[in-house]
């Protein structure tokens, strides 16, 4: 059995004990606003994402105001798909902030890190996460920004499976939400990895579920009978 490893990124949702049945109908529409703010917010991380790059080649830091910038846009975009087209799993609005909001149903972190690898981040962002630019495509096809139902990908269709079973049953099928998070977990830890958010490279697994998965306690050392010192 593999040990799960702790990841810095981190990617959560949970599904409205309520769910309305239609209101996935016309969400995309009410987002517009978000989508708008959202096309401004992109534009500056691809530059943020550029001196970040340069920073860290020369200090081998990022600098934390650039890097909260980065995570919160990742953030914003992360609570606007979960609640237009990434598993419709909320009914809440979007609150407009970079910052977390802790009793919103989809939250996004990454921790902090103290240094980054100045080689890697010359060749992380594209050599290295090739092959996981061809995992995450097949995902959401559009891109981590476009993963609406015209994206082709998994998640956009299983998204729209999952709202088709909403309205005809009233309940939202938790196996497929917990798949559906894999998914898009998966694509945010590539997104974080791209972005030189972290160099922890994201595993080729799949972590199901709402939550993030909890890595086992660590194992205590086995008493010491004193009886058998010598």
């Amino acid at each position: 059995m593999v040990a799960v490893v702790a990841s810095p990124v981190r990617l959560e949702a949970s599904v409205d004990p309520r769910l309305s049945r239609w209101m996935w109908l016309v969400k995309w529409l009410l987002a517009l606003p978000h989508y708008i703010v959202l096309v401004f917010l992109w534009i500056a991380f691809t530059v943020v994402t550029v001196i970040a790059f340069f920073a860290v080649l020369f200090t081998a830091r990022y600098p934390r105001p650039l890097f909260d910038f980065s995570v919160g846009v990742l953030r914003w975009n992360w609570r606007v798909g979960y609640y237009a087209h990434t598993a419709l799993g909320t009914d809440r609005y979007p609150p407009f902030t970079l910052a977390d909001v802790p009793d919103y149903p989809a939250r996004f972190d990454v921790a902090y890190p103290e240094r980054l690898s100045r080689g890697l981040v010359l060749v992380k962002w594209w050599l290295l996460a090739i092959p996981q630019y061809i995992v995450v495509g097949m995902i959401v096809g559009g891109g981590w920004g476009g993963d609406d139902w015209r994206g082709g990908g998994l998640l956009p269709f299983l998204s729209l499976v999952a709202v088709v079973i909403l309205l005809f049953t009233a309940r939202y099928p938790r196996r497929l939400f917990d798949f559906l998070i894999g998914l898009a977990r998966w694509a945010a830890r590539v997104a974080a990895y791209a972005a030189l958010l972290t160099d922890q490279y994201p595993p080729f697994r799949l972590d199901q579920g709402g939550q993030e998965p909890s890595p086992p306690p660590a194992a205590s050392p086995p008493p010491t009978d004193p009886l058998t010192k010598v």
